[in-house]
């Protein structure tokens, strides 16, 4: 899995590609937003565009992004779901806990109506 960083404004856009399997590629996903929460980012988007497949340890992980977020009164949401993603994520009901958007740009735009505190 290959991890691309951009930042629009203060949200911070993490392209993700490949698959989520586990091992070090999902850990470096948690490495990687603990640190952006730490250069005080709060405001994260994870798109997941060109992720072809992810198992229980991708959603764990996304799972282990999303409450380092929260915990720093943040916000993350999921971008692009691809439809075989989308399906695990329904099954699991994990879409329920994440906030999705369909693009990265409709993600990071939403975040404009939303105040942080």
């Amino acid at each position: 899995m290959e991890i691309k960083e951009e930042i629009r404004g203060d949200v911070a856009v993490l392209h993700l590609s490949g698959k989520m399997m586990g091992g070090p590629d999902t850990m470096k996903l948690h490495e990687h937003v603990k640190g952006l929460i730490a250069d005080g980012l709060r405001k994260l988007v994870i798109d997941l565009a060109d992720v072809k497949w992810l198992n229980s340890s991708g959603m764990g992980a996304l799972i282990m992004c999303l409450t380092s977020v929260r915990n720093a009164r943040g916000q993350l949401k999921l971008s692009a779901i691809t439809e075989k993603v989308e399906s695990l994520l329904m099954i699991t009901h994990l879409l329920t806990v994440f906030e999705t958007a369909e693009t990265a740009e409709r993600a990071v735009g939403s975040f404009n109506n939303v105040s942080m505190q």
